[in-house]
């Protein structure tokens, strides 16, 4: 059967995808943040891993306000970079799995997730940034990708508790697959920044860890934490971090950290990164 091998956590600042595209990774500013992700490139090319599930969101790229899905599977052949206003980013275009991903969205609409099915998707920044985090600049991307999509721009975003719980629905379906593939799961987005308004520029490393230490040792009480604390605690866009419960739940609850890394500010927001192995004690 399919099984998860590893659990990513990882912003998603578009910035770092401007740092690999110019060539920058190595520039005083930006080679601590890039010395951080090594570990995890070559955890990850150890690994292996067949399918990547990559939980993001979409920036109004795909979806502006007159759709907004709480959660929508990508489930096509293939999801080109989108055009964000300065041209695609120069990233390969993103292989599906459509077979697996027909798989799981029937198991968890069968489990009772409400899922949104995309055939035809373009993929942002939410997606590639943590592809380039994970494997560098090749010519293709190593393994096959699922997007998954979850709302947490437009008000109300789906609370922590169902994003652990759908990630939970996500290992019972990769345990259900057939074949014998091996399974990434990528929460991404967070940690604390906000973009706009009188807290613009906002980061609280020290909640920021906080949480990173419930989200490894006991994601059930991480995943209660709501909305408004979030908010408060980390801003506007921080609340981005429940994708990273979608990324836990899948994991048991014994794990092993392979990687934590945590930087800032990296632009205007704090940077995690995270590389988690179900525990073999």
């Amino acid at each position: 059967m399919a099984r998860i091998v590893a659990g990513v956590g990882t912003s998603h600042v578009p910035a770092i995808g401007a740092a690999v595209d110019h060539a920058k990774t190595q520039e005083p500013y930006w080679k601590p943040v890039f010395d951080g992700m090594l570990p995890v490139k070559k955890r990850l090319a150890e690994l292996q891993p067949d399918i990547c599930i990559i939980v993001y969101n979409d920036h109004a790229s795909r979806f502006g306000l007159d759709l907004i899905p709480t959660f929508a599977l990508g489930v096509g052949a293939e999801f080109p970079p989108h055009d964000e206003g300065y041209g695609p980013r120069p990233v390969p275009a993103v292989q599906g799995d459509p077979d697996f991903g027909w798989h799981l969205a029937e198991a968890l609409i069968k489990d009772e997730f409400d899922i949104t099915i995309v055939n035809e998707l373009t993929v942002d920044h939410g997606l590639t940034v943590p592809l380039s985090v994970a494997f560098g600049q090749p010519q293709a991307w190593p393994c096959k990708v699922i997007p998954l999509l979850v709302n947490v721009v437009q008000y109300p975003p789906p609370t922590g508790n169902r994003c652990f719980k759908l990630g939970q629905a996500i290992r019972r379906a990769v345990e259900a697959y057939p074949r014998d593939l091996k399974i990434a799961v990528f929460g991404t987005g967070g940690l604390s920044h906000q973009l706009q308004g009188e807290r613009a520029g906002l980061i609280n490393e020290a909640y920021d860890n906080k949480w990173l230490d419930a989200l490894v040792d006991d994601p059930a009480e991480a995943a209660r934490i709501g909305h408004v604390e979030l908010i408060r605690e980390t801003g506007s866009e921080g609340v981005e971090c429940i994708m990273w419960l979608v990324m836990r739940g899948a994991l048991n609850q014994e794990v092993s950290v392979s990687h934590r890394f945590y930087h800032v500010p990296v632009s205007n927001s704090a940077y995690g990164l995270l590389l988690l192995e179900d525990s073999t004690s």
